[in-house]
């Protein structure tokens, strides 16, 4: 399994329930989070993976979903950083 995180600062409150649904509908996706602080802002995108397959599809359909809903006509905030880990503990 694998996790991406990535950071927000500040984190968009706006409605971005497709993006869980794009990566949702996809095999091999495990659980989609998006996290906020509310004493700051900022947040997390939490994501997991079955392996790098169900990841790098995730991220196609989330694209993908953009295009159809006209989502990038027009500037919008982006994360500060992406990682990707090494799910080494953890229960499904």
């Amino acid at each position: 399994m694998i996790a991406r995180v990535a950071l927000w600062e500040p984190m968009p409150t706006d409605d971005r329930d497709w993006v869980i649904e794009a990566a949702a509908a996809v095999a091999g996706v495990r659980a989609t989070y998006h996290l906020l602080d509310p004493a700051t802002g900022n947040g997390l995108s939490i994501a997991v993976f079955d392996n790098d397959e169900a990841a790098a599809a995730a991220g196609v359909a989330i694209r993908r979903r953009a295009a159809d809903i006209g989502w990038n006509d027009q500037p919008r905030p982006r994360f500060v950083s992406e990682t990707y880990y090494q799910v080494i503990r953890g229960k499904p």
